[in-house]
């Protein structure tokens, strides 16, 4: 882990946890896995506050533990999982776009809460549906518990972990921490719930009319609770699920930009029909036949299958090998080559990060060494048709700044510089990993600048808030419109201009982190996929 990932995770885990949940995880960043009492006396914690840090690491599967031999128990950050909880908006989007809302507070419901029974999900789903309604209507569980099942369905949530429970329990002591078990037959299998009723608003009119007090409220209803039937099956977001949607969208919309929109619907659908063939992790996707693939178009898609073949071969035939062809049966079997994807995704970003800092010229010369693998500073200058000057001064820029690497051949064993090559060429991978640090160096300031601005605003929030309040409890009890106006005069205009500025710039500031975090995924993803093919 790097200093700019550390830091990262410090400001990610105070935002959602908290100081002590903050200063417990960082600590098992930087040292590893550790057991619970060197863990007390390193961050000089109380045993309870680490006790229940850890429980909430764990709950949201931020640390995992291990039982030794010795029988210690240590436990262990997961620095990558942490990372996640920066693409969490794009998870609870991408299951609106997909799902509409209820598959949008399913999912982030799971997030919030790390694991939930289905059950406890759907009934708080349908609950906070129904607040959203209009006065009379209300969300039905079984509306939602479809919505849940068709996302098991499509593996963006699965079950967790379960206890294992060993054969002879009776005989010897207990073991010092539970051994976790995942069934793969079981793991998107929905369990048959019955569950009837209907979603209750947070303020119904009858608990307000018995004016009872809320302390004794859950009292009565939970002496005689039930367990329900899916107790102990917990499930999770597919986070998984999540990054392969990702990086076929990447795909899809790349080719729309460089072919059109009929060849990315054809790599959608054998996207799409590939989804449960091929795992996420699988350089290839599965042979496809042409047959397969006209079969699998979306219905109204008016292309006959003499244009499929054509589209086909001409996206076969495109040097960046999006599409390959692995056979000639069926009318010709077709992958998509995920790691050449990825790879020319990862390349263009490089590459437009070049033309923004430094220029086209630059840009030029970087495309132009990437295609010639080794280039003499000579020859750089007369491919590119750049001055001498100009173009020394460009390669020197991108050679500082790790874009472009410098290679020594030697014509004799002491290196004498009359006597030795000098060629510059690109190393994607070293490039990548560059910018992914610089990357996350700027996620890290854009989440400082916006708490900075929150601070600094702080007094003028807590007034909006209080005066939002105040018009909400007068409009429930029906108060006229020259009291509401004398209400909103509370905050006077210089500070409604302050607000807005403030809004503005926050939304920027976010907008500019999910921003930051597309680039982050490609790079993760070309690295990820570079590491596991060498």
């Amino acid at each position: 882990m790097t200093q700019a990932e550390i830091k990262l995770c410090s400001l990610l885990l105070q935002e959602h946890f908290g100081e002590i949940v903050e200063k417990i995880g960082v600590h098992l960043i930087k040292t590893g896995s550790q057991p619970l009492r060197v863990i007390v006396h390193d961050t000089g914690t109380s045993l309870d506050q680490v006790k229940k840090a850890l429980c909430v690491l764990i709950q949201h599967n931020l640390v995992i533990y291990q039982v030794h031999k010795r029988g210690v128990v240590e436990y262990e950050a997961q620095c990558s999982r942490v990372l996640r909880m920066l693409r969490f908006p794009r998870y609870i989007y991408t299951t609106k776009a997909l799902y509409g809302d209820t598959g949008e507070l399913i999912v982030e419901e799971l997030l919030l809460n790390g694991k939930m029974t289905m059950s406890a999900v759907v009934k708080k789903v349908a609950d906070r549906l129904t607040d959203t309604m209009e006065d009379g209507k209300t969300m039905d569980y079984a509306e939602v518990s479809n919505t849940f099942v068709q996302l098991a369905d499509t593996r963006f949530v699965q079950r967790c972990p379960m206890v294992h429970a060993p054969e002879n329990s009776d005989t010897g002591p207990p073991p010092p921490a539970p051994s976790l078990v995942v069934n793969e037959k079981d793991m998107y299998l929905v369990p048959k719930l019955s569950l009837i009723g209907k979603g209750k608003r947070r303020r119904s009119s009858d608990e307000d009319a018995a004016g009872e007090p809320k302390a004794k409220k859950p009292k009565r209803t939970t002496d005689n609770k039930e367990p329900t039937p899916d107790d102990g099956i917990y499930w999770q977001t597919n986070l998984d699920r999540f990054h392969q949607h990702f990086r076929d969208q990447a795909i899809v919309n790349a080719v729309a930009n460089r072919m059109d929109q009929t060849s990315s619907e054809i790599v959608r659908a054998m996207l799409r029909m590939s989804e449960v063939t091929t795992s996420s992790d699988a350089p290839f996707t599965q042979p496809l036949s042409s047959n397969e693939i006209f079969r699998s178009l979306p219905v109204g898609y008016n292309i006959s299958k003499q244009v499929l073949d054509q589209y086909l071969t001409l996206l076969a035939d495109d040097p960046l090998e999006f599409v390959g062809k692995s056979g000639d049966s069926g009318g010709g079997m077709y992958v998509i080559n995920f790691h050449k994807a990825l790879a020319s995704l990862a390349t263009a970003t490089l590459e437009s990060v070049i033309q923004e800092r430094f220029g086209s010229r630059c840009a030029r010369i970087f495309r132009l060494v990437l295609q010639k693998k080794h280039l003499e500073q000579k020859q750089v200058e007369d491919f590119a048709m750049i001055p001498a000057k100009e173009a020394k001064d460009m390669l020197y820029k991108m050679l500082s700044e790790n874009f472009i690497s410098l290679q020594e051949i030697p014509k004799t064993p002491d290196h004498a510089p009359s006597r030795t090559f000098y060629l510059y060429t690109v190393n994607v991978l070293s490039a990548a990993r560059m910018l992914l640090h610089r990357c996350y160096k700027s996620v890290t300031n854009l989440i400082e600048r916006r708490q900075f601005e929150t601070k600094e605003n702080k007094r003028l929030l807590e007034k909006s808030q209080r005066v939002e309040a105040i018009i909400a409890s007068v409009q429930a009890t029906g108060a006229e419109e020259a009291q509401l106006q004398e209400i909103e005069e509370m905050i006077t205009a210089p500070e409604r201009q302050q607000l807005e500025t403030l809004k503005r710039n926050v939304n920027k500031l976010d907008a500019s982190e999910i921003q930051v975090d597309e680039t982050i995924f490609l790079l993760e993803s070309y690295i990820e996929s570079t590491m596991k093919k060498q």
